[in-house]
């Protein structure tokens, strides 16, 4: 999808051509040199030598020219809010992109979401209380990335690769100390089965759940799990069951059963006993699974 023809943005049609042209980014403001329009709305108009532009520049400057006055009423109307489905589309297109080895598609793609990101950025720069732009959240992502890289940017010894992701998992807690939880900052929003496997991710990571518990299906590859996985779904459906709304319900209980077994062991209560699922479980952990 092209981001500059966003839906629901009609302001240029039925226009004149004229008309139109007028809505369109130019590529310098009048009177300045033949720089872009990113460089003449970010530096200023100067007789002093300018700093070369980016790509990136020119497109943050696009988005501030379709918000500004005289540009685009679609574009200038709107919030984070509305632009959450949009950004769930492209995010949805840009991973159909990864998975389908397009060079070309993937190069759209990536574009369509830097557009979402920068539009965003555009929009939290002009409402009271938020006051950042684009440079402050790539500052701040920098910020973020070095930290959490101290065997590169800092005096760390180089690292295993194990070494590497426990240390990541250090810096946040440094960073989020009001996490109390391995679950805490999850996206609850997240399609099931993308959830499922965060939350057991995180469940093992502290140890509640076995790494090396026996499988409870013998599942050798991605090609054998997905005809099971789409069987398991066709089942629900032809029994009019929501797939998706049984495997949050489970997850649901199962996260229940991790903050309680996290709480238990802070306060030395916790039993095996204890869990939801206790009559069905399987010896895979502090925490049971269901057996299949």
């Amino acid at each position: 999808m092209s981001v500059l023809s966003t839906p629901g943005c009609t302001c240029a049609r039925g226009r004149s051509k004229v008309e139109s042209e007028t809505l369109r980014p130019p590529t310098r403001l009048p009177g300045t040199p033949a720089t872009s329009l990113a460089g003449s709305l970010r530096w200023g108009v100067t007789d002093s030598p300018q700093p070369s532009p980016s790509s990136v520049d020119d497109l943050v400057a696009t988005v501030a020219r379709l918000r500004a006055p005289g540009g685009c009423p679609w574009d200038a109307e709107q919030t984070h809010e509305s632009l959450v489905q949009y950004l769930t589309e492209e995010t949805h297109e840009l991973i159909e992109a990864i998975e389908s080895g397009s060079s070309d598609d993937l190069l759209e793609e990536l574009g369509d979401v830097l557009y979402q990101v920068v539009f965003h950025a555009s929009i939290a720069a002009e409402t009271p209380g938020e006051g950042f732009d684009i440079q402050d959240v790539a500052a701040r992502m920098t910020q973020k990335m070095v930290g959490r890289h101290p065997h590169v940017f800092g005096d760390a010894a180089e690292q295993s690769l194990e070494a590497v992701v426990a240390g990541w998992d250090d810096v946040k807690a440094v960073e989020k100390p009001h996490r109390t939880s391995v679950l805490d900052g999850i996206p609850q929003g997240m399609p099931a089965l993308a959830l499922a496997d965060k939350v057991l991710g995180r469940a093992q990571k502290i140890g509640l759940l076995e790494t090396d518990a026996p499988a409870l299906l013998p599942i050798d590859s991605e090609a054998e799990l997905g005809p099971i996985l789409l069987a398991i779904v066709s089942a629900a459906k032809a029994q009019g069951l929501d797939s998706e709304r049984a495997l949050r319900t489970a997850l649901r209980d199962l996260q229940k059963e991790i903050r309680a077994a996290e709480q238990g062991e802070a306060d030395g209560s916790f039993t095996e006993g204890d869990q939801p699922w206790d009559d069905d479980a399987s010896d895979a952990g502090i925490i049971g699974l269901p057996r299949v």
